[in-house]
Parts: structure tokens; sequence; C-alpha cells
């Protein structure tokens, strides 16, 4: 028998539409127990009193937990698509990595009003290179905002993408050197299945892992595709995951560009849970 994992859906399956609280109770009804909240403005404006506290108020009033956020990747309401610089943290411009942390932190504020538990964060961009230079930046931004996020009552956690910086070995050697044992890492299934591999990145990352995000591809492209629908051994990686020190929650990050049908989506929400929470192994 698996012991249960959280289930968490992503709301980056709606990032093309304002977050609304139709969409959370779509979450609750196709078996999510929490969202993490993708902080994009055009889909949840976190720079808006008013849509921070229409969420926080219906959190109030329902059992879903808003479970974690992730970190801005723009500044903008187009996803950077009119010119706007990426939210870069190890960029090498100091002006750019200060506009960076500031974004992240006026999207962490809304933890003042929804009681979140986590802050994922990524460092850098895809052509960001390793460096004695990259490791120092990541342990700053790191550093401070743990000291941020910590009276909010959020744990930050870092997540492996597909760049240099952050493998799971190099995401090992940054926490280590900065001594940063309070920030936690989220798993990227996907980013690890089209890099070193999934038995390398949960070995490596092992003890530190809080929390997954959960999506399929064919071992090449960044796809956030329905699990099932790439090469992902599920079976294999649920047993991998059960095997960890402490359990973590199961993140469902699916692509919004998939183009599903409306009606389809519920089921294919629990689908996906139902790879990695089902009861039983295969």
């Amino acid at each position: 028998m698996f012991d249960l994992m959280l289930r968490v859906l992503s709301t980056h399956l709606f990032l093309n539409q304002r977050l609304h609280p139709g969409l959370l109770e779509l979450a609750e009804r196709a078996g999510a127990q929490a969202v993490e909240i993708f902080a994009a403005r055009q889909h949840f404006d976190y720079t808006s009193r008013d849509h921070v506290m229409e969420l926080a108020t219906w959190f109030r009033s329902n059992p879903l937990e808003p479970f974690s956020m992730h970190a801005p990747l723009f500044p903008d309401r187009e996803m950077g698509r009119a010119g706007a610089p990426a939210v870069n943290v190890l960029h090498p411009d100091k002006a750019r990595r200060i506009d960076a942390m500031d974004e992240i932190k006026r999207a962490l504020e809304s933890a003042e009003h929804i009681p979140l538990r986590h802050l994922v964060v990524h460092l850098g961009e895809r052509t960001d290179m390793w460096s004695p230079r990259s490791i120092e930046y990541a342990m700053t931004a790191l550093e401070h905002l743990g000291a941020f996020a910590r009276p909010l009552g959020v744990k930050v956690l870092v997540e492996n993408l597909m760049s240099e910086p952050t493998t799971p070995e190099h995401l090992v050697t940054i926490l280590d050197l900065g001594h940063l044992d309070s920030v936690g890492v989220c798993l990227d299934l996907g980013h690890a299945h089209a890099t070193v591999g999934l038995d390398e990145a949960v070995s490596t990352l092992s003890k530190r892992i809080v929390s997954t995000h959960v999506h399929d591809n064919h071992g090449v492209r960044d796809e956030h595709l329905w699990p099932g629908d790439g090469t992902i051994d599920w079976a294999k990686t649920a047993g991998m995951l059960q095997s960890l020190p402490a359990l973590p929650a199961t993140v469902l990050e699916i692509s919004y560009s998939l183009n599903d049908e409306p009606a389809s989506i519920p089921e294919k929400i629990k689908a996906g849970f139902e790879k990695l929470t089902g009861a039983t192994a295969h």
C-alpha cells in the first residue's frame, strides 16, 4: 500500500484566465486538497488588493488549502511577450537582480492575507551558466527571500530547472555552501526527466524535497503534459517518492496551452493525481 501524498493543483493550468473562486472550486471538485497559486499578474494580480482579498475571503470559508505560491517569472501581464525582462535573481546586472527580488517580495506580500505555506523560486533562466558568481547570487537571493518569508510563515523552496545552476547537484552545492538549512526543494519531475533523470534527481535531493511538480514529457522538451502522455515511468517514480524520508506534496503543473476541452479537465486532474497518489503500487 502507498501512503497518500497531498494532492495539490497548480493554477498554471489556468494561466490565461483570471484566477477566481470558480476555478478554485473546480480544483476542489476534481480531488485537489490544495492549490499552488501561480503568481502571474494576468492570472493572479498580487498587486491588486481587491484580487488578493477576494481569494483570501474564499479560502477562509473553504477547505481547499493555499499550499504554495510559484514566484513570478515576469513582472508584466504578457509573460514577457511585450518586452518586459524576466524576473532573474542571477542576472549579471545588479539592478536587474534587485528588481527581481522586489517583484518576488511584492507577490509574497499576499501571504499577509492568504495563508501560504511555501514559495517556489526559480534561480535564473535557462541560459544562465554555473559559476562562482551565480553561486554567490543564488545564496544571497535565497537568504534574503528566506528572511522576508519567515515572518509570514512561508518556507522557500528552490526548483530544479533545465539550466546549469539548477541541476540537483548544483542546488545541493548552493544550499550547503550557504548553510541554507531552512530552504527546501520543489523537485520538478518533468525537468529532471529531460535532464539528469529521475533516479539521480531523487537520490541527490532526497532529504530536502518538500514538494514535487508533476507533469510529463518525452525526455527532450519541457512540455508540461498530463501524466501518462509522455515517457515518465510513473509507477517507478511513485515508488521512489514513497521511499523519501518525508512524503512530498504532489503539485500537478500542467501547461495552459494544451487546449483541453473544459469538460474533460476535472477527470484529467483526477487521473493525474492517481498516477502518484493512488493507493496501490503496480
